[in-house]
């Protein structure tokens, strides 16, 4: 994508840009395959850190508290703790409730359903209905290695009305709606990524200033003064001031290389990414589509989280197609815009009741690609299983779902980075490693999956036995 001044070819110029949204036929098809795809796609349910989300949001509302220090381990308990996703928890603690799994699974689709229909709705203030669903296409092949039951799918419809809502602003050439302040604010309690949007106003507000350099006060007050109410209405969270430096922290640790989606994007496999970097490539050498320079950097920079974690993927496929969308718009020819109407929006309620009810009548369970350990579980007597016990690291969730104190499981922000490392070296082939462990923590048992080198170690070390053992997870007793 070749530069141009922002001046001259920001897409703000484009007159489409400042279409109303509307409910049209792409914003209910793109809802509604999202909503479809994530209710009965078998991986919605493949997590381990599910179990703990609903264990979480029920200890709050047990407590009507958010706890400040783990309740749950027995490594960590009582070590401060920061449950930054603790409104995604109660809500998932409250689809548990209502209708088991099943519910778990609707509100994860309800959330995916949602972001789609809006992001499909914000682009067609810029792009007609065949060009919007195949952005929306690859926005979702973005997305899909992510669609799991967490928090993160939970925050995306506002993480869309967020980033929207900047583009929107600079289209219409004025300052941030305050209307996104209580979306920022409900983002913050939801997810830790609700920081990329409050970093995505600093380039867009050198934008506009670049854009009206005459009247750089005027900007600097308007964007400046939003980006500080936003940090205000962000800090409105039971963590306050170490809830906004909370995602710093997060993405400061060493370890986090060991969680397998913040390793870099592996491209030995077709990956989404590689999808919207052709097609990027396909319109800017045919189309002559063009990015001011600020633009271009935003592009650079969210590549480079693409590509150095492969969480971020999501993140490329939703900000990238709103800020392509004007570019794209000024090279393509005029199209018939999408048409809106009341029909529209009654088929689409409608065929999403339908969704909802297929899905009461069909049985939902973790497990598939992530089995769970519950037959191994289930074998461990009650007064083993209230001993100090070793488990593998994506088993810790289940854990604790079972009202068991785990050794470790998926946060990682709360174990930090000399725990984690004592953890990766107990789990290596390091007979010494495995014993400081269990010394140090008075272990008396272990879950761990079939192919762990620390299984191998426990069959040949004395007074260690195996009490059960499958192909999801073997255990151990100290003298059985």
């Amino acid at each position: 994508m070749s530069l141009a001044s922002g001046a001259a070819l920001a897409p703000e110029a484009a007159a489409p840009g400042r279409r109303p949204a509307i409910i049209g036929a792409a914003p209910v098809l793109a809802g509604l395959v999202m909503f479809a795809v994530t209710l009965f796609v078998p991986g919605v349910l493949n997590d381990a850190d599910t179990f703990w989300h609903i264990k979480a949001g029920e200890w709050i509302i047990a407590h009507g508290a958010v706890p400040h220090t783990d309740p749950f381990s027995y490594t960590r308990a009582g070590a401060p703790w920061v449950a930054h996703e603790w409104l995604a928890e109660v809500a998932f603690a409250l689809a548990f409730r209502a209708a088991g799994w099943g519910g778990i699974v609707m509100l994860t689709a309800l959330a995916a359903g949602a972001a789609f229909f809006q992001l499909a709705r914000h682009l067609g203030r810029w792009l007609p209905v065949p060009v919007v669903l195949l952005m929306s296409l690859l926005a979702a092949s973005c997305v899909a290695p992510g669609l799991l039951a967490r928090p993160h799918i939970l925050a995306l419809p506002f993480f869309e009305t967020w980033v929207a809502g900047l583009f929107i602003a600079r289209a219409r050439g004025g300052a941030p709606s305050l209307w996104l302040l209580p979306v920022m604010c409900i983002w913050a309690n939801l997810h830790g990524g609700y920081m990329l949007g409050l970093m995505l106003v600093l380039p867009l507000g050198l934008e506009a200033l670049l854009d009206a350099p005459a009247d750089w006060r005027g900007t600097v007050k308007r964007w400046g003064g939003f980006l500080l109410v936003a940090l205000a209405a962000a800090a409105v969270t039971p963590h306050g001031l170490a809830g906004l430096l909370f995602p710093f922290q997060l993405v400061g640790l060493s370890e986090l290389s060991m969680i397998v989606e913040w390793r870099p994007t592996d491209f030995s496999t077709l990956q989404p990414l590689e999808l919207v970097l052709v097609a990027g490539l396909y319109v800017a050498l045919t189309r002559g589509a063009r990015l001011p320079p600020v633009r271009l950097l935003i592009v650079l920079g969210l590549l480079h989280l693409g590509l150095t974690h492969t969480r971020h993927q999501a993140l490329v496929g939703v900000i990238l197609p709103l800020l392509l969308a004007g570019p794209i718009a000024a090279a393509l020819p005029a199209l018939r815009p999408d048409r809106g109407g009341a029909r529209w929006a009654t088929w689409g309620l409608g065929a999403t009741g339908g969704l909802v009810v297929l899905r009461l009548l069909l049985p939902a369970a973790p497990g598939g690609k992530n089995p769970v350990p519950a037959a191994a579980v289930a074998h461990v007597p009650p007064a083993l299983a209230a001993q100090p016990v070793f488990n593998e690291y994506s088993f810790g969730g289940y854990l604790i779902y079972a009202g068991i104190r785990p050794f470790i499981d998926g946060r990682a922000d709360l174990y930090g980075p000399a725990f984690m490392r004592a953890y990766d070296a107990a789990t290596s082939p390091n007979r010494a490693a495995l014993e400081d462990v269990f010394r140090t923590y008075g272990v008396r048992w272990t879950l761990l999956p079939p192919g762990s080198p620390a299984v191998q170690l426990l069959d040949l070390m004395p007074h260690w036995c195996r009490l059960y053992s499958d192909d999801v997870a073997v255990v151990h007793a100290l003298s059985c």
